[in-house]
């Protein structure tokens, strides 16, 4: 099956095949089940939304476009975009046996803060057919905790004890859902104290741990991260060890991005639609996938240049 960080790798290098403005099906696509979010993290493009959505997926509708995207050939599903799905832990697990059990998609996954992935829950994910449960693990102590993801201090310890329980579950269970966990390599010392924390109380319990750049996330460098002290990385150039170059953006050509309200997006930080290339409640996922848009949009990455394009202002590009 591959190691997580090997997943990763192949779907932010851009193969021969993929660079093209008309495309086959992504073998990859994340779909946002929930828009929502128990965090205020300073680093992430959901602060960029002036109202926080308080819809989420229609389960008829992810039911339809998760069809078409394994017909037309998609083989991984992220069930998480920018939102936390445990917000929604039986969309969640509803999603997971829907995927493996009725269209037989090859592999699952997901990303999640842990601090709503309580080991009930958790067990109901493995227990569907989950393949794939990734930690995102980015501050050393509550302290830092609450300083960058802006919320009380007891959802990081609620965090922590749910990633030594999913260990515990999937122990007891004899579930095959790989166990992952990342983290931001921040500038500074804190690097030398989330060593000291993965060491304790992360890398124990899962198969294998990476580190990824403090993303700029697109054309958002905020001054939320200014004031945190960190310097943001341009665009989404993948993980640390197997960084990409900013164009043409992996992101427009190996992977689907859907919110929840239905839009396929060209960029991996959409908070806002902005990027929206189709709305797959009035199209199909592949019509959506090579729309006009989407094809004009490629054509300008190709050529390194997206001057009067969506992407003209991303940070990655100047």
């Amino acid at each position: 099956m591959g190691s997580i960080t090997d997943r990763i790798d192949n779907t932010t290098k851009i193969p021969p095949q993929y660079l093209k403005a008309v495309l086959p099906a992504p073998k990859s696509v994340k779909l946002e089940i929930s828009p929502r979010c128990n965090y205020r993290c300073g680093f992430c493009a959901l602060r960029t939304r002036e109202v926080q959505p308080k819809w989420d997926m229609d389960f008829g509708l992810f039911q339809r476009i998760t069809r078409e995207m394994r017909e037309a050939g998609v083989e991984e599903i992220g069930l998480f975009y920018l939102g936390e799905s445990f917000m929604n832990p039986r969309l969640l697990v509803d999603c997971i046996a829907y995927l493996k059990g009725e269209i037989g998609m090859p592999y699952v996954f997901l990303t999640s803060n842990a601090s709503m992935a309580f080991p009930e829950a958790t067990e109901e994910c493995m227990k569907a057919g989950l393949d794939s449960l990734k930690w995102s693990v980015n501050a050393a102590d509550e302290e830092q905790f609450e300083k960058i993801m802006g919320v009380k201090g007891r959802l990081y310890r609620n965090a922590l004890d749910n990633i030594k329980s999913a260990w515990e579950v999937r122990a007891r269970g004899g579930y095959k859902t790989g166990l992952y966990a990342s983290s931001i390599q921040y500038d500074g010392e804190q690097q030398v104290k989330m060593e000291q924390l993965l060491l304790q109380r992360v890398r124990p319990y899962v198969d294998q741990h990476y580190w990824l750049p403090l993303y700029s996330m697109g054309a958002f460098a905020t001054q939320r991260e200014e004031q945190l002290g960190y310097r943001p990385t341009a665009g989404n150039q993948g993980r640390i060890g197997a960084l990409r170059e900013p164009l043409p953006c992996w992101s427009a050509f190996t992977e689907g991005h859907v919110t929840a309200e239905g839009k396929l997006s060209a960029c991996c930080f959409d908070a806002t639609a902005h990027w929206a290339m189709g709305d797959l409640t009035k199209q199909s996922f592949m019509t959506a996938w090579n729309s006009e848009p989407f094809v004009r949009l490629r054509e300008a990455h190709l050529r390194k240049d997206v001057r009067g394009t969506v992407c003209e202002q991303c940070i990655a590009y100047e």
